[in-house]
């Protein structure tokens, strides 16, 4: 089993930072990825940013230029800074992870709301 523990959510005013962090611990041997999705308020959950475990990163292009994941593998974690917040940013922040072909299993953490507003 794999478990995710996410942490750094809050209130920040629009154009402010802040960083997410997520631990994984358990049988992570076969991770191919880590990412951040969200939820919106009555929205349904949307891709952030992923990256692979040699560090290749991909982005949503509503949080390109703004949002930076990486990882520190010697940790297991992996972050989200996040820059410029708007209020539309405001959601749900889950922390994922899947593993390679065959097994292909994802796992998600319980989520950390961000809220950004004046």
């Amino acid at each position: 089993q794999v478990q995710l523990v996410e942490s750094g959510g809050g209130l920040v005013q629009p154009g402010g930072s802040l960083r997410l962090s997520c631990a994984a611990s358990g049988s992570i041997f076969w991770t191919k990825t880590m990412g951040w999705y969200r939820q919106a308020p009555g929205g349904e959950r949307e891709l952030v940013a992923t990256i692979t475990t040699s560090g290749f990163p991909n982005y949503a292009d509503s949080v390109k230029e703004r949002f930076t994941i990486s990882t520190d593998n010697a940790k297991n974690t992996v972050y989200l800074q996040m820059n410029s917040l708007k209020p539309e940013d405001t959601a749900v922040y889950f922390c994922n992870l899947n593993t390679v072909p065959p097994f292909n299993m994802n796992y998600w953490g319980k989520g950390t709301l961000v809220t950004v507003s004046a």
